[in-house]
């Protein structure tokens, strides 16, 4: 294939290293350019595309897409929008082509979770279609660490840190306070249906009596006087009680503890409230002072705690997709492979688009403790190298300096609205 240019865009919910891979897709097509002329943005991720609205990334120095290694957020925008079959709606499709074909656009790279690595194999397959050549390679990201195949994901090694940190500072003041005051403190965290980022809370506990206490998981169905009791239990023997809950935690019939009633782009239920839930219920039924957090955001957003681990993988996978795509691979996605636990190590490997979208990975049976409060050393295992190193970004007047690029938009070439 002649040199083409490349489509990179951000999907779902961000990461505090997704741009990371942003500056690695870039630096690593400037490295390639016998093959990859350009490598444009969509503006809000595939949402850029359809509309023609993308980003010139060949107008930023190099001093500016090496600092998207240490800046939070999407730099590009991101977006929560998901292709439906091609039969349903052709028309997004054909205007996908047509965008492509009048910027010359020979490479799709779609940097997201299983939803959004659903959206690159359906572009995948569109050039197959409708006889226009275009090589689509996956970047995976995401916080909820629920990519099959891979062993873990990067965005998640972070949140992870930021979660474990959080929790034992929260349950240090706590402690301070606990004879005369709050006696529970309840955070909650991410994870719609898997409960990665709630499990890796349990790494601030480094020995019996540590907090947290209670883990609340998805893949644990939520029984209230079960858990009330151990809460009571907790309080007698240590004198305060440390709660970390996922989103999305739910009795055995399948309800949410806090369904918000509303649906995202993907279909999915909104879910929030959940730790009021749970702090309400210790309140009503103990009568204990409470305190309860919603990391929401900021855990996501944390780039002043991320992990080295997290940030190396996270550049190394956007670098593999580009990698990938200059030499043939077509509807893939990079994956870590983790070859050792002890030292940890690992590698970049594989996996096709088809065997991802759309599916999700829990946490297994052996990272959950018997009584479903807690985490096995098998879990602690898995999850404590994925956390190490500070990789902190600059600071300048005792603050992250971030990048801002400028963003500069491409010319557009077809002349019309298109209505997504």
């Amino acid at each position: 294939m002649s040199r083409k240019n490349a489509f990179y865009a951000q999907s779902g919910g961000v990461t505090a290293v997704i741009n990371a891979s942003a500056c690695a897709v870039v630096e690593t097509a400037r490295k390639h350019r016998n093959k990859i002329a350009k490598v444009y943005a969509g503006r809000d991720g595939i949402i850029g595309a359809l509309t023609e609205d993308m980003i010139d990334t060949s107008k930023e120095s190099a001093r500016n897409i090496a600092a998207l290694k240490y800046t939070p957020g999407g730099a590009f925008g991101s977006c929560r929008y998901k292709l439906k079959g091609f039969e349903e709606n052709e028309a997004q499709y054909r205007r996908l082509i047509d965008v492509f074909a009048a910027h010359d656009i020979g490479y799709f790279f779609y940097n997201g979770g299983n939803d959004s690595m659903d959206t690159a194999h359906k572009v995948s397959q569109i050039g197959r279609k409708l006889g226009y050549p275009i090589t689509c390679v996956g970047v995976p990201k995401t916080v909820d660490n629920d990519l099959p195949i891979t062993d873990n994901c990067p965005g998640f090694g972070s949140v992870a840190k930021y979660v474990a940190v959080s929790t034992r500072e929260a349950a240090m003041d706590v402690y301070s306070m606990s004879r005369t005051s709050t006696k529970v403190f309840v955070l909650e965290v991410m994870g719609r249906h898997a409960g990665w980022i709630a499990a890796a809370g349990g790494l601030a506990a480094e020995k019996p009596g540590d907090a947290p206490h209670i883990i609340l998981l998805p893949e644990v169905p939520f029984q209230q006087q079960k858990f009330l009791d151990r809460v009571e239990e907790t309080v007698q023997k240590q004198s305060y009680c440390v709660i970390v809950v996922s989103e999305g935690t739910a009795y055995a019939d399948g309800r949410f503890l806090a369904d918000a009633g509303s649906r995202d782009a993907f279909g999915h239920v909104q879910l929030g409230g959940v730790g009021q839930t749970v702090a309400a219920m210790v309140k009503e039924h103990l009568g204990y002072k409470y305190h309860y957090a919603v990391a929401d955001y900021l855990q996501r957003s944390a780039r002043h705690i991320a992990s080295q681990v997290d940030l190396d993988q996270a550049y190394a996978v956007g670098k593999a997709a580009v990698e990938l795509a200059v030499s043939g691979r077509n509807a893939v996605m990079p994956v870590i492979k983790r070859t050792s636990d002890k030292p940890y190590r690992w590698k970049i490997d594989v996996a096709e688009l088809k065997r991802v979208a759309n599916r999700e990975k829990k946490l297994p049976k052996s990272y959950i403790s018997k009584d479903g409060f807690g985490i096995t050393a098998a879990c602690r295992r898995y999850l404590s190298p994925l956390i190490r190193g500070e990789a902190y970004p600059p600071y300048r007047n005792g603050l992250p300096h971030y990048v801002e690029l400028k963003n500069t938009p491409v010319a557009k070439k077809l002349g019309d609205d298109f209505v997504i």
